[in-house]
């Protein structure tokens, strides 16, 4: 009987293994795909950042939707840009991702804050 419940934990156990690497997988073709899309003429400035505004220009000029994140991916900011001025003031010095996404192209920027 022992055996039976061994072999059923067995089985259970490869089923889920198996399952978790395939959605490993495709996170992982997501993520690819999304880093190689860019935003033509993107810029970021100042970086660094000394103030309380950030510039982000591009060549279309299209409305952005700007998320800011920690390098331990914690989101800290989530604005939609009409214009092209980005208030960071509640953002203390750090080192921090930007993710910009204009139309149906998104980029990610490093951008340091002093």
């Amino acid at each position: 009987m022992k055996k039976i419940y061994l072999l059923l934990i067995l089985i259970g156990f490869a089923c889920f293994s198996s399952t978790l690497g395939v959605q490993a997988q495709s996170n992982t073709a997501e993520r690819q795909q999304s880093k190689n899309v860019k935003i033509d003429g993107l810029s970021i400035f100042p970086n660094p950042a000394n103030g309380d505004i950030l510039n982000i220009t591009s060549t279309k000029n299209l409305t952005k939707t700007v998320s800011v994140f920690t390098v331990l991916g914690e989101k800290v900011m989530f604005k939609v840009l009409i214009g092209k001025q980005l208030n960071i003031s509640s953002l203390p010095p750090a080192v921090y991702v930007v993710r910009i996404k204009e139309g149906d192209n998104t980029a990610t920027l490093k951008l340091l804050r002093n």
